[in-house]
């Protein structure tokens, strides 16, 4: 049974995106990963030559928007998930001015893209980076 983040951290999700995740013909993961899965985050407006990977994990959410329980289960190739940023600094200096709605980027493994995310809304980003310090 999966713990949720909110409970494990003491504070919500900072934002929450649609997802893609791609399969293994397109440079996906062989095997779909499961609730936990942690890879990182990419901005695609950022480029190939200008992209940086940030500490940023999904938690996935089922059709009803509730997390995911179940951490054995391959999660769906697409939907939705909640995000949260691991570094509480990266919040305030990077993040809180860049995401908003519609803003789009990728789950990465290293260089590898997994998935494509699109910004559906923001959550907790913003008092997060207020409340939550260095």
């Amino acid at each position: 049974m999966w713990t949720p983040y909110e409970q494990i951290r003491g504070h919500r999700a900072d934002f929450r995106v649609r997802y893609l995740l791609y399969d293994q013909a397109e440079g996906g993961r062989r095997l779909p990963p499961r609730q936990g899965y942690r890879c990182d985050f990419a901005y695609a407006e950022d480029g190939e030559e200008g992209m940086q990977l940030y500490g940023i994990h999904p938690e996935f959410e089922d059709g009803k928007g509730e997390i995911l329980m179940d951490g054995t289960a391959p999660v769906p190739t697409e939907g939705t998930a909640r995000m949260w940023v691991l570094f509480p600094e990266m919040r305030r200096s990077v993040h809180a001015k860049r995401i908003r709605p519609g803003v789009r980027g990728f789950f990465m493994e290293g260089p590898r893209r997994l998935g494509e995310v699109e910004v559906l809304d923001v959550i907790d980003l913003a008092e997060n980076a207020e409340r939550i310090g260095d």
